[in-house]
């Protein structure tokens, strides 16, 4: 189980390890990872106990009592509030197996996946040099040696590889040579605004439906929120009739 510890004391007020954690987590993951260190927990220490030496001299000076900060206040206040209230109307929404089957059934057209591939490509300045790489793979060099070797792509680094891709993700000349082509095919240069490609297929994979536990926790979010904006609307709708609305 975490122990907490303390950390540093300032008048009298104890800072602990929760602290510590409590300030890495409003942080974003990419920034809180900069502080993952003993260095980093000790500017974060400073810096809580920065904060605090602020709060009591602002104590001290008496700002809580400044009408500036009232309005600050309340303003903050409010949108707590607000926020709290809307979770309180959420709290104990629960989203079953059952539901998220009968919304896939009844949504599996939002669903569907479009035809997609894995290809591979070479990318050259020019035409003459294409036609040279495709000799020397016809001669015996893996596409992969020669991807490696004579590609200007940063897809070198992998073979020349692309990865899986659909339509309307590619420039239209490649995608329409790479479609064209069989599984295992390499294509003649194809060209495009980038230079000279030599494509070829790694695997196909045909339009269809996703399965449903592909999707399952992206359906658990759907009727969640489907379920939260219903019950919102709903204790809304109730509010309209004991207070008065006035929409200019």
């Amino acid at each position: 189980m975490f122990k907490e510890n303390v950390v540093a004391v300032v008048n009298g007020k104890e800072i602990t390890t929760n602290d510590i954690m409590k300030f890495l987590n409003e942080m974003n993951p990419q920034t809180a990872a900069q502080f993952q260190s003993e260095d980093g927990i000790k500017r974060i220490i400073e810096e809580l106990v920065n904060q605090e030496l602020l709060y009591l001299d602002a104590i001290e000076k008496g700002y809580e009592n400044d009408i500036e900060f009232k309005e600050v206040l309340k303003t903050v206040k409010e949108n707590l509030l607000k926020g709290y209230a809307f979770n309180k109307i959420v709290e104990g929404i629960e989203v079953t197996d059952e539901e998220i089957k009968n919304y896939y059934e009844e949504n599996k057209d939002i669903y569907t996946k479009q035809e997609t591939m894995n290809a591979s490509h070479i990318l050259v300045e020019n035409e003459e040099k294409a036609f040279e790489i495709i000799d020397m793979i016809n001669e015996g060099l893996s596409f992969e040696e020669a991807a490696e070797k004579y590609s200007t792509c940063p897809s070198k680094e992998v073979g020349g590889n692309l990865g899986e891709f659909g339509r309307g993700q590619m420039v239209q000349e490649f995608e329409k040579a790479a479609f064209d082509l069989n599984v295992g095919e390499m294509s003649e240069p194809v060209k495009t605004q980038f230079g000279y490609h030599i494509i070829k297929v790694n695997e196909k994979f045909d339009k269809g439906i996703y399965a449903l536990e592909d999707v399952k926790s992206e359906i658990e979010r759907q009727i969640l929120i489907n379920k939260q904006e219903e019950k919102y609307q709903s204790k809304v709708n109730a509010l309209k009739l004991k207070y008065p609305v006035e929409i200019m």
